[in-house]
């Protein structure tokens, strides 16, 4: 028993380098973001449920592996969801994670993970946050139970000022909801002046079934995003934009987070050659 690979489809443009991947918490996380893509995955549906077992497999796996790339936690469901106050799963993995000396990444749209920043100091990490906007209208709609935006500036900001490499996923973009130019400014000069390393975009890749449940929550925004994603082309399962329309919002993003310094890349988008470095932020954490 080893620690699991991360494996994403080459075809959906993945340019991730090696690294592993454990999800701590089973069923759909209880964000209830309305983008979600990890309902394509039979596991992450349902109520949501501690992974208890990995808590006696850690140890063996950790042991097991040779090669020290980067842990990711996680890729499916939040690793800092509400249950974690409860089972500290999360917390106990990246323990053993860091006493082996693995490198962690950390993804997130919880404050909650400013609780384990003294493990965090323990080996090389980075933690990665996804934050889509600043407005919490915005955010309510797209990520109703989520922490607010301002909570996850503060929580980078404690990450911060802890030295901890922290890198902010503006991922979602919305077409028509949270693709406002403007609002994009404002929100990269914010994570500019915290202290992030980089930023990572990415368009919104619908999945199965999104346009059916959005359509019971708001037909009218449904309207607009199933218009903007009719030309669009399914690939590995997700929904994409159009091409053109794709390299058209990276095109006039990607000057304005460079403007402040910060690496920039976008994410699963076919688009590498606009990036400044690796979109996972792990450049940050890895020895290998």
């Amino acid at each position: 028993m080893k620690l699991p690979a991360f494996n994403a489809p080459r075809a959906a443009y993945c340019t991730c380098p090696p690294k592993y991947n454990i999800n701590t918490y089973l069923g759909r996380c209880p964000h209830k973001c309305i983008y979600c893509y990890a309902t394509k995955f039979p596991s992450f549906v349902g109520p949501p449920a501690p992974r208890l077992k990995i808590l006696d497999q850690i140890e063996n796996m950790v042991k097991n592996t040779k090669l020290r790339f980067p842990v990711m936690l996680s890729d499916c469901t939040d690793p800092y969801q509400p249950l974690e106050k409860q089972y500290k799963i999360t917390r106990k993995c990246a323990e053993i994670l860091a006493e082996h000396r693995f490198p962690l990444l950390i993804v997130t749209k919880s404050d909650l993970v400013t609780r384990d920043l003294d493990v965090f100091k323990q080996t090389q990490t980075v933690v990665s946050m996804t934050i889509t906007t600043l407005r919490e209208d915005v955010a309510a709609f797209t990520e109703p139970n989520a922490p607010s935006p301002d909570h996850r500036v503060s929580a980078l900001q404690k990450i911060v000022e802890q030295d901890i490499a922290a890198v902010a996923r503006i991922d979602p973009i919305i077409p028509t909801i949270s693709d406002d130019e403007r609002e994009f400014k404002k929100l990269v000069s914010t994570l500019a002046d915290i202290g992030v390393r980089q930023v990572t975009i990415a368009t919104m890749k619908p999945v199965r079934g999104f346009f059916s449940t959005l359509k019971k929550v708001n037909q009218k925004v449904c309207e607009r995003l199933d218009e903007a994603y009719a030309d669009g082309k399914w690939i590995a399962g997700y929904k994409y934009l159009r091409e053109e329309k794709r390299w058209r919002i990276i095109e006039k993003l990607r000057p304005i987070v460079l403007k402040h310094g910060l690496d920039f890349a976008s994410c699963r988008e076919g688009l590498p050659q606009l990036n400044t470095t690796i979109c996972d932020g792990t450049a940050y954490c890895r020895t290998h």
